[in-house]
């Protein structure tokens, strides 16, 4: 239930839709000689586009994140790979094959770069579909082509293709992996994501090593603002 309120939650409050929403709104009022109200809610709507799109509040705001969360000396051996999902076009894959990936398909990069450092560690793919509508392929089975055409082993990867969330995220890879005491695990996602994440890595039943965020990632111009945003919201 919290997964499809927080879609729906979502769907209304990101940036643009927003700007979209108030602009209707104030077309509807000056439509019904509410002046006032329609000139107050375009006013809005045109300011929420424009500081979305045409600046870069988003990548100001982007960046105390990815500050947090800094890249840390990785130790000599590494025993297992967990990569959280959110890096595939998965409605395209599903369509069109191949690895479509969005703006944090570079995790799934840094997961290749590490598993081909540490060639006996074991690399977890937790990530199902995150849409609500849409039909789409799992990040997992997406991942699982991708990371074998790039030569790791089949036979290192564990897919789990069921979670939606960080909370599935966490559930699920619990239990199908289970590490043993002094092992060295990563966890490996966007820089900006993971002070949402610190969750997953402190489960005492899970114990990660939140090492390896992706920091100084691409960011597209005005986009950030709606990763900030979401991100920020994610914490509370």
């Amino acid at each position: 239930m919290f997964f499809v309120v927080s879609k729906v939650f979502w769907f209304f409050v990101q940036p643009l839709n927003l700007a979209i929403f108030f602009g209707l709104a104030g077309i509807a009022a000056q439509a019904v000689g509410r002046r006032r109200i329609g000139l107050w809610s375009l006013s809005l709507g045109t300011g929420i586009l424009v500081l979305a799109v045409w600046t870069s509040l988003g990548a100001i705001l982007l960046h105390p994140l990815e500050d947090r969360a800094a890249r840390p000396e990785l130790p000599a051996d590494i025993d297992g790979i967990v990569v959280l999902g959110g890096g595939f076009e998965g409605a395209i894959n599903m369509v069109r094959g191949g690895y479509e990936l969005n703006a944090g398909g570079d995790r799934f990069v840094e997961a290749a770069v590490l598993a081909r450092r540490y060639p006996r560690a074991k690399v977890v793919i937790s990530g199902g579909s995150g849409t609500l509508m849409l039909e789409g392929e799992t990040d997992a089975a997406a991942a699982q082509r991708l990371l074998s055409g790039l030569g790791i082993e089949p036979d290192r990867l564990v897919l789990e293709d069921r979670s939606r969330s960080t909370y599935e995220n966490a559930l699920f890879t619990r239990d199908i992996v289970h590490p043993a005491a002094g092992e060295n695990w990563l966890l490996i996602t966007s820089a900006f994501h993971m002070p949402a994440r610190w969750d997953f890595s402190e489960r005492p039943d899970l114990p990660l090593r939140p090492g390896r965020s992706i920091i100084g990632q691409p960011v597209r111009k005005g986009l950030p603002c709606f990763a900030t945003i979401r991100s920020i919201l994610s914490r509370q």
